[in-house]
């Protein structure tokens, strides 16, 4: 499986990677990582995926404002700018010239967390705004806020990934004939998620992306620990055999639509 594993969301910048960020990211080709796409939460967090993008030729940088920076005491979107997320995403705007700079996000709705929803609205749909102007694809996160999500991405139709789906087969099979990328992670190993096999019975893998969202959902078996890129794997082994087909061959699926996504 040597260098068939693109993740396409990942968090090396979490404190959690602080004690040996640099081993890890080294490790990962020789673990059979490809690519991994860096996802931003603010504009500290934009600047340091850029950085890693500059470091490690695999890595590549969406850049964008979460909804949860919002009421983060630590992200720059607080510390920085004083709750303004305009005025970040103004600043962050320049930053999409970067050559290795290829999505906006991670952006979108969470409802899971007292997030004030108006600005979370406001700031989810400046950064599909931003998604269009660039003719970049967006990195959404959707978390117990599946029909305002799935309404404003009807609006705007961009084009991008719903990363760590959690809504129904329908919903998938709705979002992937609007042209958008469905992406799994770990998650659907877990014991219990009945949505996600329905949803991975219903979507061919030319729909499917694969993804981490490390250090967070190891997938089986390997729950309990930090997770990284080179996990993928199993996700992969567990969503093949589910779909009856090679790993092999969802693996380079996947990695062929996030290049196509992103443009690589």
């Amino acid at each position: 499986m040597s260098g068939l594993i693109f993740d396409s969301h990942a968090h090396y910048q979490s404190g959690q990677f602080d004690p040996d960020r640099a081993g890890v990211l080294a490790a990962l080709p020789g673990a059979g990582v490809a690519g991994v796409v860096e996802c931003a939460t603010d504009h500290a967090t934009s600047q340091g995926a850029l950085a890693l993008a500059d470091q490690y030729e695999f890595v590549w940088a969406a850049l964008g404002v979460h909804p949860e920076s919002l009421i983060q005491e630590n992200a720059s979107t607080r510390t920085r700018f004083g709750g303004d997320w305009a005025a970040e995403l103004a600043a962050i705007r320049p930053l999409y010239e970067h050559p290795k700079a290829v999505a906006v996000g991670e952006a979108g709705l969470d409802y899971h967390w007292p997030v004030p929803k108006d600005a979370q609205l406001a700031l989810f749909e400046a950064q599909l705004k931003t998604a269009l102007e660039l003719e970049k694809p967006i990195i959404v996160h959707d978390r117990e806020a599946h029909a305002d999500t799935y309404a404003l991405l009807k609006k705007y139709r961009p084009k991008g990934v719903v990363h760590c789906f959690s809504g129904s087969a329908e919903d998938a099979l709705a979002l992937a004939r609007q042209g958008l990328f469905i992406g799994l992670g770990g998650a659907v190993t877990f014991p219990g998620a009945k949505r996600a096999l329905k949803v991975i019975d219903a979507l061919p893998p030319e729909c499917l992306l694969l993804e981490t969202d490390c250090p967070y959902m190891a997938p089986v078996p390997c729950r309990g620990r930090r997770c990284d890129s080179g996990m993928i794997a199993h996700t992969a082994a567990f969503i093949a055999a589910r779909k009856g087909i090679p790993e092999q061959t969802l693996l380079e699926t996947a990695a062929q639509n996030a290049r196509r996504l992103f443009g690589l």
